[in-house]
């Protein structure tokens, strides 16, 4: 049995459309997405499309993410403050992409769970651990920290969310992140997914990384109007997409509530944050 999962492909439609092409190269028994396949990049709607189609055509399997609930939600509520409409502004761009498509979001599982034919030897699929789809797992996380936070009984647990594949062994079963197909945060900006392959009584594990067309994947940055329409963030998002390194953690520490207490403006801590960098 051979089991593909990538994650985080986040509106990167070239860095999918290669991720496919590998994945299909390998012919896995199954395909599963673990989340966060828009928003944060330049085409939410023509990745929704394609993930759609190889849904209803090869029976390929979709698992919840952060960006999923958020773009979402942002939809349904109207933002309470000047500072954090100018936020939720590349969340706005991929709601805008996808809103006449948006039912082929709906209804999908926070957790994913599967046997090999005659074996109890459980794979568990979520975008982060049991805790939310906003806990991720990277090689700095602790074992001691991840206790309470994986799920009992299952022999290999496979996530994502924070954009840095890694593989360790705790509390009796296999933990592999799959890390990012569009975006990586590991100072490598090369895609990844993961290669499960159930083998004598076992399960295998392989993650591969790639690379894809990263000069097309600019052109649309800049010709989709994201990072136009998508306000100061955007160019955070992007120089994070450039440099395959995580940068919004920093800017929201310091900055992000007071743009929401009306303090100081968005781009004016935009300024401030990347001049420190």
């Amino acid at each position: 049995m051979k089991v593909a999962v990538f994650s985080d492909v986040q509106a990167n439609l070239p860095a999918m459309e290669t991720a496919i092409e590998h994945i299909e190269t390998w012919r896995p028994d199954l395909v599963i997405m673990a989340g966060d396949l828009i928003n944060r990049g330049p085409d939410s709607l023509g990745c929704l499309d394609l993930f759609d189609q190889k849904r209803r055509k090869s029976g390929w399997l979709p698992v919840n993410g952060n960006h999923e609930a958020w773009v979402q939600h942002c939809a349904a509520h109207e933002p309470v403050s000047p500072g954090e409409r100018e936020i939720r502004r590349f969340a706005d761009f991929a709601w805008r992409q996808i809103a006449e498509r948006a039912a082929a979001l709906r209804n999908w599982p926070d957790h994913l769970c599967l046997h090999p034919p005659g074996s109890d030897a459980w794979l568990h699929v979520t975008h982060g651990t049991m805790a939310s789809n906003r806990d991720g797992i990277t090689p700095g996380t602790s074992d001691e920290s991840l206790i309470g936070k994986l799920p009992e009984g299952v022999a290999l647990f496979v996530t994502g969310h924070t954009h840095r594949p890694h593989q360790r062994r705790t509390q009796g079963m296999d933990v592999v992140n799959v890390g990012s197909v569009g975006s990586p945060f590991d100072g490598d900006p090369r895609a990844s997914y993961g290669q499960f392959t159930w083998h004598r009584g076992r399960w295998h594990t392989q993650l591969e990384r790639f690379p894809y067309d990263r000069e097309r994947a600019a052109r649309d940055f800049e010709d989709s109007g994201f990072l136009d329409q998508g306000g100061p963030l955007a160019q955070l998002v992007y120089m994070e997409w450039q440099r395959a390194q995580l940068l919004m953690p920093g800017w929201r520490r310091r900055y992000q509530q007071p743009v929401l207490d009306g303090a100081i403006t968005l781009q004016a801590s935009m300024d401030d944050y990347l001049a420190s960098l």
